[in-house]
């Protein structure tokens, strides 16, 4: 294996090799080590006089000085403009994360709102993924409960339906939802097509901003009825106005002057920054949510809230106005780069980045900012206690130092039905979620068998790690998915923990403290005895801060094997002679039972009804016909 580069001046002769065939045209860089791995992704207008300046490592800060003595090589991909290079390099940060760069850590997808538009009665659903279904989508929301708590109120104010087409089409009376008044009930008649097309419009006005005008056309409308002696009628209208008022409610948190925003705020402290997103469509709040981005402490808070910008629009379509408290380096090539990625999303619409500094729009900023604030104080205060936590754990198991990494491993399964080992990680910044792992046993192993799970798991585990750090020829970092522990611990007693050692010892794993948690009498929680090597077993007192994080842990690791375990079991459950179908993958699973309500009804329906089922190809019926009918003669079907 080749040796790292840790001399500058090696790392500035692979650089000025690579200058000598770059053009002066936009593009991006990357800057890779001895192992091919990218240190730095860059932008540049012209690539060759921006990466020449690395060549002088005297007029670099510090960290840069460091990129450069690592550098063993490096790779452009040019670009037609600056615009097009700002785009790449944000998708190859996020993709590559590289260690010298601003990192926005955000694997989550963000949900949005449906309306249908496949069935005479649109169906109004919470909706994650790609935009395979026709529809009219409205979002993102920060979270799941944003957008629940939006359907919730469209349910109160426009009474649209909200249960799957297969439900709507066996319903034989209303559900409860007609009954507390949040449907029309169109399943079942209650309401016709053209009336329910006249709640759908106006659901569809709102979610577009047009609340005031759907408004005034209900008070107009409960006018008439109340005229008209339809008292009923107008009583229920004036229900939706109440509701409608209330989803109106205006202030900072719903502004009136905004209508389709994300406001962007950051706040930087002890070396970390926190950005506060808010989403803001057809002048209603969307819901917020707190970033923590990657970066050295020397990076200014403008610096890191442009990176974060970039980023975070790479796989989500900005809205036309972007407020942020700062202004930006760069701004107008920014903006720039985000209209072209709003254009890749279908939106041809210019986007607007801006730093107001009076109005409305300035009182959201400041609304976002001490958010920010807030969120990184409570973060901080997390890690200081967090802290404190980890030195204790540290003096309590004899450790050198606080620990960076604990993994806390735990068994799940039904008299050895799905059974699943699972890992979770913690560490200064408390759960490390991206780093949990979950590991389908594969046996043979004897049902109930938990000392022979718990062995395939580390073992597993372990002799994967192993294989990559040889490969590396380093240990890999504390938060990554597979870096090495400082402390394991376990469920169990002395067996356990024997159990565990005598694994680790088989793959030569012999620096791995661990620590088994043995449950007290009655399994009372604050009377567990602590079993690791070289010491006798023993009890902390019952109220120590130290036994609650241990216990928090162990119990984080049950909950996550419980429901791992129990997804296994769910998508066991839910298998079907479909899965045998060659050709038939989750999508065509899905409508095919949508269409024909279950396994048995695609299995008893003709070629004909096959290949009227709505994303089902003829050949794909054809397939499916013979698959289930075995003996009969489909043309275009072989075998």
């Amino acid at each position: 294996m080749t040796e790292q580069a840790t001399d500058p001046i090696r790392g500035v002769a692979a650089i000025e090799a690579a200058l000598a065939t770059m053009p002066l045209t936009p593009g991006v860089y990357r800057m890779l080590d001895a192992r091919g791995d990218a240190l730095y992704v860059g932008k540049a207008r012209a690539l060759k006089k921006r990466v020449a300046s690395y060549t002088q490592p005297a007029r670099l800060p510090e960290r840069l000085r460091l990129m450069v003595s690592q550098t063993a090589a490096m790779e452009i991909v040019t670009t037609h403009t600056e615009a097009e290079a700002l785009l790449l390099e944000a998708n190859l940060i996020k993709r590559l994360k590289p260690r010298f760069n601003i990192i926005l850590r955000d694997d989550k997808s963000y949900p949005w709102l449906l309306l249908t538009e496949d069935h005479p009665f649109p169906q109004i659903a919470k909706h994650r993924g790609a935009r395979v279904r026709r529809g009219s989508y409205y979002g993102p929301f920060a979270s799941a409960w944003a957008v629940n708590q939006t359907v919730t109120a469209m349910q109160r104010v426009f009474l649209l339906r909200s249960c799957a087409d297969t439900v709507f089409a066996n319903r034989s009376r209303p559900c409860l939802l007609f009954q507390i008044r949040r449907c029309s009930a169109p399943c079942v008649g209650r309401i016709d097509e053209a009336a329910y097309g006249e709640l759908v419009a106006q659901a569809k006005a709102f979610l577009s901003g047009k609340g005031a005008s759907v408004q005034r056309a209900l008070a107009e409308e409960m006018e008439q009825a109340a005229e008209a002696l339809e008292f009923e009628r107008a009583a229920a209208i004036r229900d939706r106005i109440r509701g409608l008022t209330h989803v109106q409610g205006s202030g900072v948190v719903n502004p009136e002057s905004i209508e389709d925003a994300d406001v962007i705020a950051a706040w930087q402290g002890a070396g970390q920054t926190c950005v506060q997103v808010f989403f803001i469509r057809g002048g209603r709040n969307n819901g917020n949510r707190a970033f923590f981005p990657a970066h050295t402490r020397a990076e200014e808070t403008p610096e890191v809230l442009a990176a974060f910008i970039a980023q975070f629009y790479d796989d989500k379509p900005p809205p036309k106005l972007v407020l942020v408290n700062h202004e930006l380096p760069e701004r107008a090539l920014i903006a720039e780069a985000l209209s072209l990625k709003a254009q890749t999303f279908g939106a041809r619409r210019h986007v607007e980045l801006a730093h107001p500094k009076r109005g409305e729009k300035l009182a959201v900023v400041q609304h976002a900012e001490t958010n920010a604030r807030e969120a990184l104080e409570r973060k901080l205060a997390e890690s200081a206690g967090q802290a404190k936590l980890l030195a204790a754990t540290a003096e309590l198991f004899g450790l050198p130092a606080p620990p960076e990494r604990i993994e806390v491993y735990d068994n799940s399964h039904i008299m050895g039905a799905s059974p699943y080992g699972v890992m979770i990680v913690a560490g200064p910044e408390g759960f490390l979620k991206s780093a949990y792992r979950k590991f389908s046993i594969r046996g043979p192993i004897a049902p109930g068998d938990d000392f022979a799970m718990m062995r395939e798991v580390l073992t597993r585990r372990f002799g994967r790690a192993l294989r990559e750090n040889a490969e590396a020829d380093a240990p890999t970092t504390p938060g990554s998915g597979w870096g090495w522990p400082d402390l394991v611990l376990i469920d169990g007693g002395a067996g356990q923990l024997s159990a565990v050692r005598s694994v680790l010892a088989d793959l030569g794993a012999h620096d791995v403290r661990v620590v088994a948690i043995a449950k007290g009498p009655d399994r009372d929680a604050g009377r567990e005895w602590f079993h690791t090597e070289g010491r006798e077993p023993f009890q902390l007192p019952a109220r120590d801060p130290v036994l609650y994080f241990l216990q928090r842990l162990r119990d984080e690791a049950h909950r996550f094997a419980i429901t791992t375990h129990r997804a296994g079991r769910s998508k066991a459950l839910v298998s079907s002679e479909l899965d045998d179908v060659p050709g038939i993958g989750p999508a065509r699973k899905r409508a095919l039972l949508n269409h024909f309500g279950s396994a048995r009804g695609v299995k008893a329906a003709g070629l004909a009804d096959l290949e009227a089922a709505p994303g089902i190809s003829k050949a794909m019926a054809r397939l499916v016909y013979a698959h289930f009918h075995p003996g009969a003669r489909v043309e275009g079907v072989s075998g």
